[in-house]
This record gives C-alpha cells, structure tokens and sequence, in this order.
C-alpha cells in the first residue's frame, strides 16, 4: 500500500481534502499552467503544508531569492521563517541567467548532481520550463529537433530518486517549451495537473484540471476550483464532479 505526504493546514483550508488526502510517496508531479495561472502559488502552499506536517521539503525556485520567497510566502499567509530555522523546509535560488557560459550554464546538470537538494522527502521545482530554456545542452538539441533525447535522460534520472521514495513536484509554463519536450514529461508522471484559467467580468476564475491521479489515497473530483488571496492564501471554492 502506498503512503502519502498529507498537503496539511486541514483546520485553515479545504486543500489537502480537495487533493485527495496528500500526494503519493515516491510520484512525479506535474503541474502545468501559463504565467500568472497559479501554479506557483498551488507549489507554495503545497510545499508549506507538507513541511508543516514534519516532512523535509526542498522547493526551488527560478523566479524568487530567499527574501522574495520569505516575503511571497508571509503574503499568502505562509510563515515560513521557522520551517527554513529548523531546516524543515530548504529554499533554494536556481539562477537561470547565466551567459557567461561555462559549468554554470549546466543547469540540469547541476539539479542533478546537488546532492543536499535530493536529501528531503519531496522536492519542487519551480519551474522546470526556465531550467530547460536557458540550459545550453536543451538549446543545441532544438536546433536538431532532438529535444526528446534531453528529456529522456531528465525522466531516467527522476525515476531513479522515485524509487527512493521521494515525490518530485515539477511546473512548466507550456507556451515556454515544445509539446516534443513537455510529451514525455507527461506521460511519465503519476499526477498531472493542468492550470486553467477564465476570466469572467473582473474576476479571474482557477482551476486544476485533474488529467491524471494514480495511487490517489481518497477520490479527487476532475477540476478543482481555487482562489489565491492575500492574507488568506489558496482557497477552495468550487468542485466538479465527473
């Protein structure tokens, strides 16, 4: 029987019991949505909750420093500060504008071969799209059309830290990268989410799109509706039944 990393906070919000009661040990996780979607705000919390439960949780982020993540988290109602003290939580800066060429160019490389990230129960990667896109190995593969053969050995690699039992959380902005590399990203995970959004008079109206959920510990509906608020965080606000 699998176990699962309970998403927590069950008296602040309804998350945890929208995702079915956690996330599956030793699952990839793909979370997809364009820029402005959520998909960040979904990981935040995600990740907030499951450290908050005693789990160690490794979240990186091509978007925000230390103190902006400190301060984006304390907005959504997510304090932080003493999970990362008590080194419950590791936040790392994946610094993607790097063209001065050389090893730090090596981003999927270097995700790869830092081992202290790999350490914790469930790592985030927020977003995968960035580290592909300035990766110089991805970027000569394009030009060939090979991309797959990149993707692949990234696959190869996210299995082998599965099968230690870590979940692996990743987000990708599909208008930043080609349905050649985002196919197989899909097709090997456990859990796919699709971020979509309408907008409706003023209002801007979030869902997940649940594509796919194996080893769910309790039902998941199709699509969850969701808000991100300041001072409040990720609310549930709406289910669909299939």
């Amino acid at each position: 029987m699998v176990d699962h990393y309970s998403i927590g906070l069950e008296d602040s919000d309804r998350v945890n019991n929208a995702i079915g009661g956690g996330l599956p040990e030793g699952s990839i996780v793909l979370v997809e949505g364009e820029d402005g979607a959520g998909k960040s705000a979904i990981s935040q919390r995600f990740s907030y909750g499951m450290a908050d439960e005693g789990n160690y949780v490794t979240y990186i982020s091509t978007e925000l420093e230390s103190w902006e993540f400190v301060q984006q988290m304390h907005s959504l109602s997510y304090d932080v500060v003493d999970h990362l003290l008590d080194e419950q939580l590791l936040f790392l800066h994946a610094n993607v504008d790097t063209h001065k060429g050389g090893k730090k160019r090596q981003l999927l490389a270097r995700l790869a071969d830092a081992e202290i990230l790999w350490r914790a129960d469930v790592v985030y990667i927020d977003t995968l799209s960035a580290l592909l896109r300035n990766d110089p190995n991805f970027e000569a593969v394009l030009e060939d059309g090979d991309e797959d053969h990149v993707i692949q050995r990234l696959v190869t690699f996210l299995r082998q830290m599965t099968l230690k039992d870590k979940t692996i959380v990743m987000t990708v902005d599909p208008t930043s990268v080609g349905d050649d590399a985002l196919r197989p990203l899909r097709n090997v995970a456990d859990i796919y989410f699709q971020i979509e959004t309408n907008a409706v008079g003023q209002e801007i109206r979030r869902s997940i799109r649940v594509r796919r959920f194996q080893n769910m510990k309790n039902p998941v509906d199709d699509s969850i509706g969701f808000n991100v608020q300041q001072g409040r965080g990720i609310s549930i606000v709406s289910r669909t039944v299939a």
